[in-house]
């Protein structure tokens, strides 16, 4: 399924070096009056936007941001930006055929937020052959992949990096209000666990590091039970129904890999009528920060969406402009943006409410 988003206005750039613009530089360098009087035809960039899902929470804010991120620059003189966005339904094959679209109609870049990222090489070969800038978002490949063409980037944020900051979330909470979290008083947090897709990075080292931190910390932790419900609401919502009804009140704290999970987990416990464990997600969507606002979530992890947005635009107008895309953006190893994770909870929670737009 392919969504066309309408045209907007970008920025007007000096030698753009594809062939897309002749008409537009020639106008501007030939014809002075042909760019002031804003009759002339203006260069238009085709951008195919591909997703792994579009009904996950987070990655729907990102397609918004990017949405607002060029409506931004609209009736500035120049470029159009025109974006088509294509959601993969977690099918590999599905959204390889999009992408097959996008080429074979000759569109100049594409953002592609994977579903497997085992199929990366296939894409990126598909996209070098073409001549086409791909830039992969949130879902990364592994290093070797981007590795094989130098118009190839990711932007995303360091997953491990969201699991510590998890992490300390809990072990705040523990070293603040132990007796409280200790539910049953033998010194030991036992917590359970709610995975993305199994074998997918970011829930692996998100996992891996949120626990990390409280056993670094002189923390004795158990872990009760584990599943996997692939970032997805419902799914979390009847995994913990069950873990409900077979471990009752032992669970003390929950951690989730991203905010829909955290918020089918808190559906769950308030349909059973059960006393709430401390619940921590990553994503910081509206949704969550809602929770957090309510206390029913007790805190989670901001994952950069406007940063995501805003820097895929970013990279997208140094390559038009052959402007140098680390000096643009702060590329690192020449293929990376990486953002920064932060903690959210209900003391610092203004600060991400404000200005805010979901």
């Amino acid at each position: 399924m392919i969504r066309k988003i309408k045209n907007y206005s970008s920025r007007s750039h000096k030698g753009w070096g594809r062939s897309l613009f002749l008409t537009a530089v020639l106008c501007v360098g030939l014809l002075a009056g042909c760019g002031s009087s804003g009759s002339g035809e203006k260069g238009t960039l085709r951008v195919g936007v591909a997703l792994y899902d579009q009904s996950d929470t987070f990655i729907s804010t990102v397609v918004q941001d990017l949405e607002r991120a060029v409506q931004e620059t609209e009736g500035e003189e120049g470029l159009k930006i025109n974006l088509s966005v294509a959601d993969g339904r977690s099918n590999q094959t599905t959204q390889m055929d999009q992408i097959d679209q996008f080429l074979s109609r000759g569109y100049d870049m594409l953002c592609v937020n994977i579903v497997d990222r085992t199929a990366a090489a296939v894409l990126i070969d598909k996209a070098q052959e073409a001549g086409v800038p791909l830039i992969f978002f949130n879902r990364q490949p592994v290093a070797e992949d981007i590795q094989r063409w130098d118009q190839i980037y990711y932007v995303g944020a360091r997953a491990e990096e969201g699991g510590i900051l998890q992490g300390q979330l809990v072990l705040d909470a523990w070293l603040q209000k132990r007796q409280t979290l200790d539910r049953n008083g033998d010194g030991i947090l036992q917590y359970g666990m709610l995975e993305g897709e199994p074998g997918h990075q970011d829930a692996l080292l998100r996992t891996e590091y949120s626990v990390k931190v409280l056993s670094d910390a002189g923390v004795e932790v158990e872990k009760v039970v584990s599943d996997t419900a692939n970032w997805n609401r419902g799914q979390a919502s009847e995994k913990v129904s069950q873990w409900l009804e077979e471990f009752g009140p032992s669970l003390e704290v929950l951690f989730a890999n991203n905010d829909d999970m955290a918020l089918g987990a808190i559906d769950a416990f308030q349909e059973a009528g059960a006393e709430l464990p401390l619940i921590v997600g990553v994503d910081a969507t509206a949704p969550a920060l809602e929770a957090v606002k309510e206390g029913t979530l007790y805190g989670t992890v901001l994952n950069d969406a406007q940063g995501i947005s805003r820097a895929m635009l970013d990279l997208m107008l140094a390559l038009v402009k052959e402007e140098d895309p680390e000096q643009a953006v702060g590329l690192e190893d020449g293929h990376y943006v990486w953002l920064p994770y932060q903690k959210v909870t209900q003391n610092n929670l203004s600060d991400f409410l404000e200005g805010y737009q979901p």
